[in-house]
């Protein structure tokens, strides 16, 4: 069931609140010690939420769309009263004395926060594999990546422990995640929803999405999480709009770019096929697509990590005389940081401009680009590298090659579930456009979606 359909069982009184939550809690008690995607769950508090919306509801209060469904968030956002360890041992054991930003807006608008899920330590890395509070296992099979950093996130929401979750992206930690569990994940354009109360990885590249089963889902989410907020300060002033696509929308009149140079390399053949298809279904539903020229993806992907080293390390140094408390990965990256010259980064920035404006140029010859979410399937736990073709390759590069030059430019990008490998790993499709275009690329996504979003056989019912 998605998150609207809940809503309209509420509204039909074919369910309550209450119930919905007590199946979620349940669902997570019985699933949860397989999957490991909570870290915390708030029982009592919910089911006391829960309870308040079906008052609520019953006297004529409707808060829209979120009023009365269970969701999770990842352990980055502030929840008062409840510890936030952002997946790692640095932070302090006392409670949070305050909400995020988003936190207030979902609560404010009736949601049943049911829990805090578990990620990448620190959202430093794309798997999961928490060296703290154990791996985020994939639910389609759990010898497999959940992907990172908002794994839990992912997890969660393909297993149907909840109908929708928040997480954030700094190189693709919502869409490598969504992409790997089958489910949509959209990160807005930079600045379009507010920071404040969350814990930082990179103060220019962190952006906070939302996860769930479909595409109007993410949307009716945006709708209430974005606006502008001056206790952050990369908040931006943007006129309000509803980002809930309309039903049936076809493609037509719709220019599409396929950033040709990007796929030539470090993609795997059951990936790329099924991306061939879905281009195939874009010209179906009307789309004009084109081959589009656009700037060299290792050159972007360079500049992304730059930046992230040089602002993650200057962010977490403060703890880095307690080296114990870290990760081996996440302490290596952090060390690799501090190398990075004062001059690279700032030349890094003025590169980020210039790439910026590369691409309004591609901007103005098309409405968006679609490449594949991540450029393989989930891997296993544990695997380090990936043969694609005849090379070995990284694995942390390699599965951000196509997202993060997204946060780079700040642009919106969503990934929606394709299809499956032969081996029954789901697939996702990416879909971005320019800055603040993010009502389009849900459109988009909305045309190219599937009717009914993949469920991992095992979490069917």
């Amino acid at each position: 069931m998605t998150l609207s359909e809940a809503a309209g069982a509420l509204r039909r009184q074919r369910a309550s609140a209450v119930e919905l939550t007590r199946s979620a809690l349940d669902r997570i008690e019985r699933l949860n010690p397989r999957l490991n995607a909570f870290l915390a769950v708030l029982p009592e508090y919910a089911l006391e939420r829960a309870a308040q919306a079906d008052r609520e509801l019953a006297a004529g209060t409707d808060r829209g769309p979120l009023h009365g469904i269970p969701i999770g968030i990842k352990d980055v956002f502030d929840m008062r009263g409840v510890r936030t360890t952002g997946g790692g041992l640095i932070y302090k054991d006392e409670p949070a004395v305050r909400n995020a930003a988003v936190v207030e807006r979902l609560e404010a608008a009736g949601a049943v926060i049911v829990g805090k899920l578990n990620m990448h330590e620190l959202a430093y890395g794309v798997t999961s594999e928490n060296p703290h509070f154990g791996p985020v296992r994939n639910p389609w099979n759990h010898e497999h990546s959940a992907g990172g950093s908002s794994g839990g996130s992912a997890a969660a929401v393909a297993a149907g422990l909840v109908f929708a979750a928040l997480g954030t992206d700094t190189g693709g930690s919502v869409r490598i995640p969504a992409s790997f569990c089958g489910t949509v994940g959209f990160k807005p354009t930079f600045g379009l929803v507010s920071r404040f109360g969350t814990q930082a990885l990179g103060f220019s590249l962190d952006h906070v999405g939302p996860l769930a089963r479909s595409v109007s889902d993410v949307a009716a989410m945006l709708n209430i999480m974005a606006g502008f907020d001056s206790r952050d300060p990369a908040s931006v002033r943007h006129a309000a709009a509803n980002y809930v696509p309309v039903e049936g929308g076809s493609l037509g009149g719709v220019r599409i770019g396929i950033p040709e140079g990007w796929l030539r390399r470090y993609i795997d053949t059951e990936v790329e096929n099924v991306f061939r298809r879905a281009v195939t279904r874009a010209v179906t539903l009307g789309a004009e697509v084109k081959p589009v020229n656009s700037p060299d993806i290792d050159e972007v992907n360079t500049l992304g990590q730059v930046l992230l080293l040089a602002e993650a390390a200057a962010l977490f140094e403060k703890y880095l005389e307690r080296r114990g408390r870290f990760g081996s990965d996440v302490l290596a990256l952090l060390d690799q940081g501090r190398l990075i010259p004062a001059t690279d980064y700032i030349n890094a920035q003025r590169l980020r401009g210039q790439l910026q404006a590369d691409f309004a140029r591609v901007w103005a010859e098309v409405d968006c680009l679609i490449t594949p979410s991540t450029p393989i399937a989930a891997p296993r736990l544990g695997q380090t590298t990936i043969r694609v073709g005849k090379t070995e390759e990284p694995a942390r590069p390699l599965v951000t090659r196509l997202s993060r030059p997204f946060n780079v430019l700040g642009t919106p990008a969503i990934s929606l579930p394709w299809d499956l490998t032969g081996g029954g790993l789901p697939i996702g499709l990416q879909v971005t456009g320019p800055p603040f275009q993010d009502a389009l690329v849900l459109r988009i996504a909305a045309a190219l979606e599937r009717t009914s979003p993949p469920v991992p056989p095992d979490f069917s019912r």
